[in-house]
């Protein structure tokens, strides 16, 4: 029989999985509890007078998808050529977004517990739609807050 002692220390997990995206060079990190979709955007119907962060809507998989830009949402210029587009697939308040990145690479098992504040010095735009970093080997990880990177339509309302 296998038993536990009451007040033996107990070895809790506090992982979570995050999808990495990067933009511009920059490696971010979406909660893969969020995305729905990794997909390649084919084709894109530009929406008149929309906000910047509004790259147009697709059609995945029969669905009507707000295509957001998150070059624009992050204040950084949009690429020039018509090359690959890839997307991600979340959703928000019962709505379809398809968040338009550079590249998708893999999903890291990270200890929760181990994400640090944003550093002081970061960009104000980047800290709104962050909650914080993580120390990779290498590089450092930029977590993204899915609902703040998806609310900047309640955000100009406020301004």
């Amino acid at each position: 029989m296998n038993t536990v002692a009451p007040n033996a220390p107990r070895n809790f997990s506090r992982e979570a999985e995050f999808i990495t995206v990067t933009v511009m060079g920059q490696l971010l990190g979406l909660p893969i509890s969020r995305v729905h979709d990794v997909f390649v955007v084919s084709e894109m119907t530009k929406v008149p007078l929309a906000q910047a962060e509004i790259a147009g809507l697709l059609n995945l998989r029969g669905r009507v998808v707000t295509a957001v830009s998150l070059r624009s949402r992050l204040g950084l210029q949009e690429e020039g050529g018509a090359g690959r587009r890839m997307a991600v697939g979340l959703e928000y308040q019962g709505e379809a977004y398809g968040l338009l990145v550079d590249e998708v690479g893999e999903v890291l098992k990270l200890n929760q517990d181990e994400i640090q504040p944003n550093p002081v010095h970061m960009d104000r735009r980047w800290v709104k739609l962050s909650q914080g970093v993580h120390q990779l080997k290498d590089m450092l990880m930029i977590v993204l807050d899915v609902d703040a990177i998806l609310s900047f339509e309640a955000e100009r309302e406020a301004a």
